[in-house]
């Protein structure tokens, strides 16, 4: 099912471009966005049959590729993939659907966007390295040619800007791997061969270093963030959406899956800096943002911000603060795509998108209400007001990073009171005031024109009231993450079951007792589960007990334990 979702979109990419005959632009974006939807469904059969209580990979695919070059086809996905491929599928039908109707070369237009999809299709789903890097980089020449053939007056500057900073992004992470490879004596670049765990620390952090930059870049974090500004002003509306709702996803996952998830032991090392990066990003997003007179670079600037909230709950690698973190690249997809989708509508209908020119939208007759109302909405959904997705993403990296980094994350709260600021100051010059123009009547949003706009104010409200359905995809593998870090920190037990497996579990204090042989697990809810020694019934670790009781058992290779299992 996996592949589908890469190599349906290349397919209709294909038959799009190479179709005889000639096509009408209309007949080309119906076409398209059958395909769009017919991908939508195959990612809901996704969410339909994803097995919540398996942290690992599931629907998973492997083919030998290139075995000599250690380059395998092999794909999987978890509860940090699903819902970014989720999100990439809805996002995917939104864009062909805001492609103008009548707008030149549509043929290449939609392929390109396809083209695009499959990239990041395939960068979420890869578990081999260069398969991941090699998906990485099928979207980067498709999306340097819908910003430089359909973009604005900078059009040409803001491609090549953003094809070298990308392409810089690519060489640093394909060497990072290339190196990691090489120096783990891995058998294959699959992530399931990598073992960072026996190369020097220096060794680590110089790979968990480039691949930070490389990542960093696509985010993009401070500094490495100038090519965002100029490629998202002068990008059309739809490719703007790919960019700030989807590509931006590509360096945090890439942060999760190959920074902290590969490099625990560097990680933590580094984590008080990260934790600083992530707190200077923020605040500059915000105040950058607050300076801007134009609304679309504002909120440009607004999406760097945001983006740091990831790292911050990265840094962080708490069990909440990780999962917060997912939730905010996927809350932020759906928030950046409704907001330049309204920002690019008002733009069509005004005219304009400077702050000095734009009052009043919200008159009822003659300015632009239906917009004005769910750009409100959007603001609010952006500042983190209780009620909208925002909010739950940032409250779960904000409660899982105190008390690891507790000055941080106040910076961090404050700098969530700045985005309420540049937000305020956007609405109050746009949507209310009395229009200047006594002769302005502005065209109204027809019903076909606000699909998309009802489509994500509907996902915001009903994420925003209900989070557990934002939460619970990623939940079991976020805590496997933690867990997987918390084990360096902690010394560890192992010892030899019963049933044939070996254990590990890091104890939660120092055993002064000889190594262990056999152990048995006695669960006694809801107070605490013991492990203890068969011998002579000494406790050798408490852990209390919460609801991610089970990742602690898959770590340490125990299934389905029950009074049956047990020895007496």
């Amino acid at each position: 099912m996996l592949s589908i979702l890469i190599w349906l979109p290349v397919l209709g990419a294909l038959v799009i471009s190479f179709f005889p005959g000639t096509i009408s632009a209309p007949k080309t974006r119906q076409i398209a966005l059958v395909i769009a939807s017919v991908l939508f469904g195959f990612s809901v059969l996704l969410l339909k049959d994803f097995d919540l209580n398996n942290g690992g990979m599931q629907f998973t695919e492997f083919m030998p590729w290139i075995p000599t070059l250690g380059i395998n086809y092999t794909l999987g996905i978890d509860g940090l993939s699903l819902p970014l491929v989720v999100l990439n599928a809805l996002l995917t039908w939104i864009v062909i659907y805001t492609i103008p109707p009548e707008v030149d070369r549509a043929r290449l237009y939609h392929a390109l966007v396809f083209l695009v999809s499959a990239g990041v299709y395939g960068s979420f789903v890869a578990q081999n390295l260069l398969l991941f890097v090699f998906f990485y980089e099928l979207e980067l020449i498709p999306l340097y040619l819908l910003i430089a053939i359909w973009g604005s007056q900078k059009k040409e500057y803001a491609a090549m800007k953003f094809l070298i900073y990308t392409a810089v992004s690519g060489v640093l992470i394909l060497g990072a791997f290339l190196a990691l490879g090489w120096l783990s004596h891995s058998a294959s670049f699959d992530l399931r061969d990598i073992n960072t765990a026996t190369l020097p620390v220096a060794a680590q952090i110089t790979i968990l270093v480039t691949l930070l930059i490389g990542f960093a870049i696509k985010t993009p974090l401070v500094p490495f963030h100038t090519w965002l500004p100029d490629a998202y002003v002068e990008s059309s509306t739809p490719v703007v959406i790919l960019l700030g709702g989807i590509l931006a996803k590509l360096g945090t996952y890439g942060l999760v899956r190959f920074c902290l998830v590969l490099f625990p032991e560097a990680w933590v090392s580094l984590a008080p800096l990260l934790a600083t990066w992530a707190v200077i990003s923020v605040m500059y997003g915000a105040l950058a943002a607050i300076a801007q007179k134009d609304i679309k670079r504002m909120v440009a600037y607004s999406s760097i911000g945001h983006m740091g909230y990831v790292l911050f709950g990265l840094a962080a690698f708490t069990p909440l603060s990780i999962l917060g973190a997912v939730c905010q690249m996927v809350s932020h997809g759906f928030i950046l795509a409704i907001l330049f989708y309204l920002v690019g509508n008002i733009e069509d209908k005004v005219g304009t998108r400077e702050l000095d020119v734009l009052n009043g939208l919200m008159s009822p007759i003659r300015g632009l209400p239906f917009t004005s109302a769910i750009l409100v909405l959007a603001g609010m959904a952006s500042a983190g007001i209780p009620g909208l997705v925002g909010f739950i993403a940032e409250f779960l990296v904000f409660q899982g990073s105190f008390t690891t980094f507790p000055v941080q994350t106040i910076l961090c709260i404050v700098a969530s009171g700045l985005t309420a600021v540049y937000f305020v100051i956007l609405l109050n010059r746009t949507c209310f005031g009395k229009l200047d123009n006594e002769t302005a009547y502005y065209g109204q949003t027809t019903v076909l024109e606000r699909v998309p706009a009802f489509i994500l104010a509907g996902i915001i409200l009903f994420l925003g009231v209900q989070p557990s359905w934002l939460v619970r995809w990623s939940e079991k593998t976020t805590a496997n993450f933690s867990a997987s870090i918390t084990a360096y920190l902690e010394p560890s037990i192992a010892t030899t079951s019963p049933w044939g497996n070996d254990l590990v579990f890091p104890a939660m204090k120092q055993a002064t007792q000889p190594a262990i042989e056999v152990v048995k697990i006695v669960a006694n809810p809801p107070d605490f589960t013991e492990i203890v020694e068969v011998l002579d019934s000494t406790p050798i670790a408490k852990i209390p007990n919460t609801p991610h009781l089970p990742e602690i058992t898959d770590i340490i290779n125990i299934t389905n334990i029950n009074d049956s299992l047990i020895p007496s």
